[in-house]
């Protein structure tokens, strides 16, 4: 499996941090979200990686190429942003044929990685991707999905103020190749996967819920949380595992 970890964001909602630092590298537990999220999906069997870099991107470079997995990430300037959509379209060579991850990599998320994959992996026939959701404890915030007894996504509700409830699109998706001929029918570079793409295919987006831990780290506020609720479950997330090595 290949992963596209988008990383290009200004994080202008947690500026001053912001302006010295991308978003993607704001640390918790001492460690960027970025390189979570490398060590999460590297352990959980994705061999390749593509990161697109717009704001300060000499930064990114550097932390990804002292990553002990270096060798297995492509990264890519896009020096006007091409969107979720529009990046993953232009370098559709490097995922076609291939299950891809498409990650927003400035969130904070622990799951079973392997639990996604499954619930990928049995997905109803029709559904070319698998999207993460989440329980939000501030819905009005996020983009909340009502979906069926399948689990597939019938209706979203965008930043709503008084959304029908609280579960939340996590912007972390599986995507098949079958997905290119819908992102080229827009005939134009820049394409938003969230905003058009997704609102295209009701009906076809199976979902995997995270019941470990996840949060959009979009204000100074979230990121608190972020940092007093990550670390204890980043603990028990590794010990686990080594207790099952």
């Amino acid at each position: 499996m290949k992963a596209l970890l988008l990383a290009a964001g200004t994080g202008s909602r947690l500026r001053p941090l912001t302006y010295s630092i991308p978003k993607c590298l704001v640390e918790i537990a001492g460690k960027p979200l970025l390189g979570h999220w490398l060590d999460l999906l590297v352990q959980g069997g994705v061999t390749k990686f593509l990161v697109n870099l717009h704001y300060l991107p000499e930064q990114v470079e550097s932390y990804l190429a002292s990553h002990p997995s270096a060798h297995l990430i492509k990264t890519t300037f896009e020096a006007q942003l091409l969107g979720t959509g529009g990046t993953l379209l232009h370098h559709q060579q490097f995922f076609e044929n291939d299950t891809t991850l498409l990650v927003h990599a400035d969130n904070a998320s622990l799951f079973e990685f392997s639990s996604f994959v499954t619930a990928h992996d049995h997905r109803p026939p029709h559904c070319p991707i698998t999207m993460m959701t989440f329980a939000s404890d501030c819905p009005q915030s996020c983009g909340i999905v009502e979906v069926d007894k399948q689990g597939i996504v019938q209706k979203f509700f965008e930043k709503v103020r008084h959304p029908p409830g609280n579960l939340a699109n996590g912007a972390v998706y599986m995507i098949e190749p079958e997905i290119f001929p819908l992102l080229k029918s827009f005939a134009r570079p820049d394409i938003d996967f969230s905003c058009e793409v997704l609102p295209r295919l009701l009906g076809k987006i199976f979902t995997f819920f995270n019941d470990v831990y996840h949060r959009d780290i979009g204000t100074p506020e979230s990121l608190h949380c972020a940092r007093r609720e990550f670390p204890p479950l980043l603990i028990k997330h590794y010990q686990r595992g080594h207790q099952e090595l």
